[in-house]
C-alpha cells in the first residue's frame, strides 16, 4: 500500500510518501498505525499522537475504525485549518 503523508507528519518523517507490504493480519486503519509504530523510532514518534491526526483511504476521510482491505493509497496529516 502506498503511505502519503503531509504537513507535520510527512516533516517528522523526512519523506513524502513510501510503500509497505502489510501483514494480512492488520484489518483496520488502527491497526496498520501500530504496526507502523513499531517500525522505527520516526513513525513512533510521528504517529505518536492520533487525536492530532487524520486518515484517508483512497483519498476518502476515514475514521481509525475503517477496513484497508481494497484500498491502494493511505493517507496521513494533521486537522487542516484555514483562515
Amino acid at each position: 500500500m502506498k503511505l502519503v503523508y503531509f504537513a507535520r507528519v510527512r516533516e517528522a518523517l523526512g519523506r513524502d510518501d513510501e510503500d509497505f507490504d502489510f501483514p494480512a493480519s492488520l484489518h483496520t486503519v488502527g491497526d496498520a498505525l501500530d504496526w507502523l509504530v513499531a517500525q522505527s523510532p520516526l513513525h513512533a514518534e510521528a504517529l505518536a499522537d492520533r487525536s492530532k491526526l487524520r486518515f484517508a483511504l483512497d483519498q476518502r476521510m476515514v475514521k481509525a475504525d475503517a477496513a484497508i482491505a481494497g484500498a491502494s493509497e493511505f493517507a496521513i496529516f494533521p486537522p487542516v485549518t484555514g483562515g
